[in-house]
């Protein structure tokens, strides 16, 4: 299995992050310094992560950088957040059914989240698209957390384009639209271990993050090959 973690400016949280992980049932630790302007990749570096530089800001672009390095294979690939919100003890809940050949992608769904760790536009904004998905595919759909697991042959099928805040969704939608199994697993969700928010809490990151699952639900409207991102 193969985890990725995107990271920008995360100094005071990576450390802790990767302390946390079980490394015995991962094959690599990729995180990628997306344009960090702190000491992010060398406290990566010094817990005994690989880490890959991709200066292309945003989610989408820091994954699509490191999954160019995975072969497309029978393999497992994870995502986690770099702030600490993930706790690496749900990741072998998140993980396994995707492992035993059980689903194709599994998503963790923050139902165990600690008071005041989810800002309303995270709730309402991942519960209105939850709803969405579950209305377009009539697959019950609770959340769009980003701790998740899925096949990299599967994941190489979508097609994956977006470069910022869209990639949970585009990948939740389109494994759905495709046929995929999915399944979601209740996970916790905790403060950020330190650091500044990069999405969730500014007004950029919270328009982007809005702009983009709309422009995915449209898509999801529209028809079965419409894809938003050119």
């Amino acid at each position: 299995m193969d985890l990725i973690i995107p990271a920008r400016n995360e100094e005071e949280c990576i450390a802790g992050v990767l302390d946390e992980l079980p490394r015995e049932a991962l094959r690599r630790v990729i995180v990628v310094d997306n344009g960090s302007t702190d000491r992010t990749a060398e406290r990566a570096l010094s817990c005994g992560a690989e880490v890959i530089r991709c200066d292309r800001e945003g989610y989408g672009n820091a994954s699509l950088a490191a999954l160019a390095t995975i072969p497309v294979a029978d393999s497992v690939v994870l995502w986690m957040v770099a702030d600490g919100s993930d706790d690496p003890a749900d990741l072998a809940a998140v993980a396994g059914p995707v492992a035993r050949a059980e689903v194709d992608l599994c998503v963790g769904t923050r139902t165990r989240a600690e008071p005041g760790a989810m800002t309303a536009t995270q709730r309402y904004g991942s519960a209105f698209a939850a709803a969405a998905l579950t209305a377009r595919f009539g697959v019950k759909t609770t959340d769009l957390g980003p701790f998740r697991a899925i096949r990299r042959d599967a994941l190489e099928a979508l097609g994956m384009r977006d470069t910022t805040w869209g990639w949970t969704i585009e990948m939740q939608l389109k494994a759905l639209r495709e046929g995929l199994s999915v399944r979601e697993v209740e996970v916790g969700w905790r403060h950020r271990r330190g650091g500044a928010p990069k999405v969730a809490g500014t007004l950029r990151g919270t328009l982007g993050a809005s702009k983009k699952i709309l422009s995915w639900m449209t898509a999801a409207a529209l028809g079965p090959r419409f894809d938003p991102v050119r």
